[in-house]
Protein backbone atom coordinates (compact mmCIF):
# COMPACT_ATOMS: atom_id res chain seq x y z
CA UNK A 1 0.00 0.00 0.00
CA UNK A 2 1.71 3.21 -0.96
CA UNK A 3 1.82 6.34 0.79
CA UNK A 4 1.82 5.04 4.12
CA UNK A 5 6.07 5.12 4.05
CA UNK A 6 7.40 7.42 6.78
CA UNK A 7 3.83 8.43 8.26
CA UNK A 8 2.87 8.28 11.86
CA UNK A 9 -0.47 6.48 12.25
CA UNK A 10 -2.19 6.32 15.93
CA UNK A 11 -5.13 3.20 15.91
CA UNK A 12 -7.46 2.65 18.98
CA UNK A 13 -9.01 -0.84 19.49
CA UNK A 14 -6.05 -2.11 18.01
CA UNK A 15 -6.25 -5.48 20.35
CA UNK A 16 -8.19 -7.17 17.63
CA UNK A 17 -10.38 -6.83 14.62
CA UNK A 18 -10.18 -4.23 12.10
CA UNK A 19 -8.04 -2.59 14.49
CA UNK A 20 -5.52 -4.93 14.95
CA UNK A 21 -5.49 -5.81 10.60
CA UNK A 22 -5.01 -1.76 10.26
CA UNK A 23 -2.56 -1.41 12.65
CA UNK A 24 -0.81 -4.76 11.13
CA UNK A 25 -1.23 -3.45 7.13
CA UNK A 26 -0.19 0.06 8.37
CA UNK A 27 2.91 -1.03 9.36
CA UNK A 28 3.65 -3.40 6.39
CA UNK A 29 3.00 -0.28 4.26
CA UNK A 30 6.03 1.31 6.07
CA UNK A 31 3.84 3.72 8.49
CA UNK A 32 5.63 3.82 12.36
CA UNK A 33 2.51 2.84 14.53
CA UNK A 34 1.26 3.82 17.93
CA UNK A 35 -1.86 1.09 19.03
CA UNK A 36 -4.20 1.01 22.03
CA UNK A 37 -7.32 -0.89 23.65
CA UNK A 38 -8.19 -1.82 26.71
CA UNK A 39 -7.45 -6.08 26.21
CA UNK A 40 -4.15 -5.85 26.92
CA UNK A 41 -3.74 -8.96 25.64
CA UNK A 42 -4.86 -8.97 22.36
CA UNK A 43 -3.03 -5.34 21.97
CA UNK A 44 0.43 -7.82 22.78
CA UNK A 45 -0.39 -9.58 19.93
CA UNK A 46 -0.53 -6.97 17.70
CA UNK A 47 2.33 -5.82 18.79
CA UNK A 48 4.71 -8.80 18.13
CA UNK A 49 3.15 -9.24 15.13
CA UNK A 50 4.56 -5.80 14.29
CA UNK A 51 7.62 -6.04 15.97
CA UNK A 52 8.06 -8.83 13.29
CA UNK A 53 7.24 -6.95 10.08
CA UNK A 54 9.64 -4.68 11.49
CA UNK A 55 8.32 -1.48 12.00
CA UNK A 56 8.44 0.73 14.80
CA UNK A 57 5.38 0.67 17.24
CA UNK A 58 4.28 1.77 20.79
CA UNK A 59 2.02 0.02 22.60
CA UNK A 60 -0.46 1.31 25.30
CA UNK A 61 -3.11 0.42 27.28
CA UNK A 62 -5.93 3.01 26.83
CA UNK A 63 -9.58 3.46 27.53
CA UNK A 64 -10.71 5.92 25.04
CA UNK A 65 -13.49 7.09 27.04
CA UNK A 66 -10.84 8.53 29.99
CA UNK A 67 -10.81 12.13 28.05
CA UNK A 68 -7.64 13.60 30.41
CA UNK A 69 -5.64 10.35 29.59
CA UNK A 70 -6.42 10.43 25.92
CA UNK A 71 -4.53 13.73 26.33
CA UNK A 72 -2.07 12.86 27.38
CA UNK A 73 -1.91 9.44 25.39
CA UNK A 74 -1.83 12.16 21.90
CA UNK A 75 1.29 14.23 23.84
CA UNK A 76 3.23 10.90 24.68
CA UNK A 77 2.40 9.72 20.91
CA UNK A 78 4.12 13.10 19.89
CA UNK A 79 6.59 13.31 22.00
CA UNK A 80 7.83 9.24 20.98
CA UNK A 81 7.50 9.80 17.27
CA UNK A 82 8.21 13.61 16.54
CA UNK A 83 5.10 13.61 14.63
CA UNK A 84 1.32 12.06 14.40
CA UNK A 85 0.47 11.93 10.90
CA UNK A 86 -3.10 9.94 11.24
CA UNK A 87 -5.27 9.00 13.95
CA UNK A 88 -7.65 5.99 13.34
CA UNK A 89 -10.62 6.46 16.19
CA UNK A 90 -11.60 2.60 15.72
CA UNK A 91 -12.68 1.52 19.00
CA UNK A 92 -16.05 0.58 19.79
CA UNK A 93 -18.44 -2.10 21.56
CA UNK A 94 -21.72 -3.02 20.73
CA UNK A 95 -25.13 -3.48 22.44
CA UNK A 96 -28.30 -5.28 22.07
CA UNK A 97 -31.79 -4.25 23.90
CA UNK A 98 -35.08 -2.24 22.83
CA UNK A 99 -35.00 1.14 24.04
CA UNK A 100 -38.16 0.39 26.30
CA UNK A 101 -35.97 -2.51 28.43
CA UNK A 102 -32.48 -0.91 27.90
CA UNK A 103 -31.36 1.16 30.96
CA UNK A 104 -30.02 4.75 30.86
CA UNK A 105 -26.31 3.30 31.28
CA UNK A 106 -26.45 0.53 29.16
CA UNK A 107 -27.22 3.48 26.31
CA UNK A 108 -24.37 5.54 28.28
CA UNK A 109 -22.09 3.34 28.24
CA UNK A 110 -21.91 2.45 24.20
CA UNK A 111 -22.30 6.39 23.51
CA UNK A 112 -19.57 6.82 26.04
CA UNK A 113 -17.01 4.50 23.70
CA UNK A 114 -18.37 4.49 20.40
CA UNK A 115 -18.86 8.68 20.08
CA UNK A 116 -17.39 10.34 23.15
CA UNK A 117 -13.87 7.87 22.45
CA UNK A 118 -14.26 8.87 18.89
CA UNK A 119 -14.61 12.86 20.04
CA UNK A 120 -11.58 12.57 22.21
CA UNK A 121 -9.38 11.05 20.20
CA UNK A 122 -10.17 13.79 17.30
CA UNK A 123 -9.63 16.36 19.75
CA UNK A 124 -6.75 15.13 21.32
CA UNK A 125 -4.89 14.66 18.37
CA UNK A 126 -6.03 17.15 16.09
CA UNK A 127 -3.42 19.95 17.09
CA UNK A 128 -0.69 17.27 16.70
CA UNK A 129 -2.01 16.54 12.69
CA UNK A 130 -2.38 20.46 12.18
CA UNK A 131 1.09 20.74 12.96
CA UNK A 132 2.33 17.64 11.51
CA UNK A 133 1.21 19.67 8.01
CA UNK A 134 -0.06 16.23 6.22
CA UNK A 135 -2.61 14.99 8.86
CA UNK A 136 -5.57 12.41 8.45
CA UNK A 137 -8.35 11.24 11.01
CA UNK A 138 -10.24 8.55 10.26
CA UNK A 139 -13.24 7.67 12.10
CA UNK A 140 -14.97 3.88 12.43
CA UNK A 141 -18.86 4.60 12.14
CA UNK A 142 -20.63 1.40 10.47
CA UNK A 143 -23.08 0.07 8.24
CA UNK A 144 -25.33 1.41 11.43
CA UNK A 145 -24.27 4.83 10.74
CA UNK A 146 -26.61 4.91 7.87
CA UNK A 147 -29.60 3.29 8.28
CA UNK A 148 -31.19 2.13 11.85
CA UNK A 149 -32.40 -1.70 13.13
CA UNK A 150 -34.72 -2.72 15.83
CA UNK A 151 -33.10 -3.57 18.94
CA UNK A 152 -29.61 -1.33 18.37
CA UNK A 153 -31.12 1.79 18.93
CA UNK A 154 -27.90 3.05 21.34
CA UNK A 155 -25.68 1.29 18.56
CA UNK A 156 -27.05 3.82 15.68
CA UNK A 157 -27.46 7.04 18.07
CA UNK A 158 -23.63 6.81 18.50
CA UNK A 159 -22.72 5.64 14.87
CA UNK A 160 -25.05 8.03 13.30
CA UNK A 161 -23.28 10.63 15.75
CA UNK A 162 -19.66 9.81 14.74
CA UNK A 163 -21.19 10.29 10.74
CA UNK A 164 -22.37 13.64 11.47
CA UNK A 165 -19.44 14.72 13.96
CA UNK A 166 -16.99 13.67 10.98
CA UNK A 167 -18.58 14.90 8.10
CA UNK A 168 -18.59 18.49 9.58
CA UNK A 169 -15.43 18.07 10.50
CA UNK A 170 -14.38 17.48 6.68
CA UNK A 171 -15.71 20.20 5.87
CA UNK A 172 -14.26 22.87 8.66
CA UNK A 173 -10.88 21.35 7.72
CA UNK A 174 -11.90 22.34 4.11
CA UNK A 175 -12.70 26.04 4.83
CA UNK A 176 -10.61 26.61 7.97
CA UNK A 177 -7.67 25.30 5.09
CA UNK A 178 -6.54 23.27 7.63
CA UNK A 179 -3.73 20.38 6.62
CA UNK A 180 -5.78 17.48 7.54
CA UNK A 181 -8.44 15.11 5.94
CA UNK A 182 -10.77 13.37 7.35
CA UNK A 183 -12.91 10.16 6.16
CA UNK A 184 -15.72 8.38 7.76
CA UNK A 185 -15.62 4.56 7.55
CA UNK A 186 -18.83 2.39 7.53
CA UNK A 187 -17.81 -1.17 7.48
CA UNK A 188 -20.63 -3.53 6.80
CA UNK A 189 -20.52 -7.23 8.62
CA UNK A 190 -16.93 -7.81 9.21
CA UNK A 191 -15.99 -11.43 10.74
CA UNK A 192 -14.60 -10.12 14.19
CA UNK A 193 -15.42 -10.37 17.70
CA UNK A 194 -17.49 -7.66 18.53
CA UNK A 195 -20.98 -9.40 18.63
CA UNK A 196 -19.70 -12.31 20.77
CA UNK A 197 -18.15 -9.68 23.06
CA UNK A 198 -21.58 -7.26 22.66
CA UNK A 199 -23.50 -7.05 25.55
CA UNK A 200 -27.80 -7.26 25.84
CA UNK A 201 -30.23 -5.88 28.02
CA UNK A 202 -32.19 -8.14 30.45
CA UNK A 203 -34.15 -10.99 28.95
CA UNK A 204 -31.99 -11.12 25.78
CA UNK A 205 -29.57 -13.65 24.80
CA UNK A 206 -26.67 -11.75 23.43
CA UNK A 207 -24.75 -15.15 22.28
CA UNK A 208 -27.85 -16.18 19.93
CA UNK A 209 -27.23 -12.53 18.55
CA UNK A 210 -23.63 -13.48 17.94
CA UNK A 211 -24.49 -16.62 16.38
CA UNK A 212 -26.75 -14.76 13.78
CA UNK A 213 -24.36 -12.08 13.01
CA UNK A 214 -21.63 -14.29 12.89
CA UNK A 215 -23.60 -17.20 10.64
CA UNK A 216 -25.96 -15.16 8.69
CA UNK A 217 -24.20 -11.37 8.72
CA UNK A 218 -20.24 -10.86 8.64
CA UNK A 219 -19.38 -11.14 5.20
CA UNK A 220 -15.66 -9.38 4.93
CA UNK A 221 -12.69 -10.29 6.79
CA UNK A 222 -10.82 -7.76 9.13
CA UNK A 223 -7.60 -7.70 6.68
CA UNK A 224 -9.66 -7.08 3.44
CA UNK A 225 -11.48 -4.60 5.32
CA UNK A 226 -7.93 -2.84 6.16
CA UNK A 227 -7.36 -2.86 2.82
CA UNK A 228 -10.37 -1.09 1.51
CA UNK A 229 -9.65 1.27 4.38
CA UNK A 230 -6.39 2.42 4.01
CA UNK A 231 -7.25 2.57 0.19
CA UNK A 232 -9.79 5.09 0.65
CA UNK A 233 -7.52 7.28 3.10
CA UNK A 234 -4.90 7.20 0.12
CA UNK A 235 -7.44 8.24 -2.17
CA UNK A 236 -8.74 10.81 0.37
CA UNK A 237 -12.10 9.48 0.29
CA UNK A 238 -14.60 11.15 2.50
CA UNK A 239 -16.45 8.34 3.05
CA UNK A 240 -15.84 4.32 2.43
CA UNK A 241 -17.91 1.76 2.51
CA UNK A 242 -16.66 -1.47 3.52
CA UNK A 243 -18.22 -4.89 2.09
CA UNK A 244 -21.06 -5.47 -0.37
CA UNK A 245 -23.56 -5.57 1.90
CA UNK A 246 -22.44 -1.90 3.29
CA UNK A 247 -22.89 -1.22 -0.89
CA UNK A 248 -25.89 -3.05 -0.99
CA UNK A 249 -27.97 -1.89 1.87
CA UNK A 250 -26.70 1.79 1.09
CA UNK A 251 -28.06 1.80 -2.35
CA UNK A 252 -31.24 0.83 -0.45
CA UNK A 253 -32.11 3.40 2.05
CA UNK A 254 -31.16 5.73 -1.13
CA UNK A 255 -33.69 3.98 -3.32
CA UNK A 256 -35.92 4.09 -0.53
CA UNK A 257 -35.36 7.14 1.98
CA UNK A 258 -37.38 6.03 5.01
CA UNK A 259 -39.40 3.16 3.31
CA UNK A 260 -36.34 0.82 4.45
CA UNK A 261 -37.79 0.93 8.17
CA UNK A 262 -40.83 -1.02 7.29
CA UNK A 263 -38.74 -3.76 5.99
CA UNK A 264 -35.92 -4.26 8.24
CA UNK A 265 -38.82 -3.85 11.81
CA UNK A 266 -40.39 -7.27 9.77
CA UNK A 267 -36.99 -8.76 8.39
CA UNK A 268 -35.23 -8.08 12.09
CA UNK A 269 -38.21 -9.40 13.95
CA UNK A 270 -37.95 -12.76 12.33
CA UNK A 271 -34.04 -13.15 12.44
CA UNK A 272 -34.07 -12.32 15.88
CA UNK A 273 -38.02 -12.80 17.47
CA UNK A 274 -36.66 -11.21 21.32
CA UNK A 275 -36.08 -7.84 19.77
CA UNK A 276 -38.98 -5.86 19.57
Amino acid sequence: MQGFAGKVAVVTGAGSGIGQALAIELARSGASVAISDVNAEGLAVTEERIKAIGAPVKSDRLDVTEREAFELYADAVKAHFGKVNQIYNNAGIAFTGAVEISSYKDIERVMDVDFWGVVNGTKAFLPHLIESGDGHVVNVSSLFGIFAVPGQAAYNAAKFAVRGFTESLRQEMVSGKRPVKVTTVHPGGIKTAIARNATAAEGIDPEAFARVFDKKLASTSPERAAVIILDAVRKNKARVLVGADAKALDILVRLTGSGYQRLFASVIGKIMPGIH
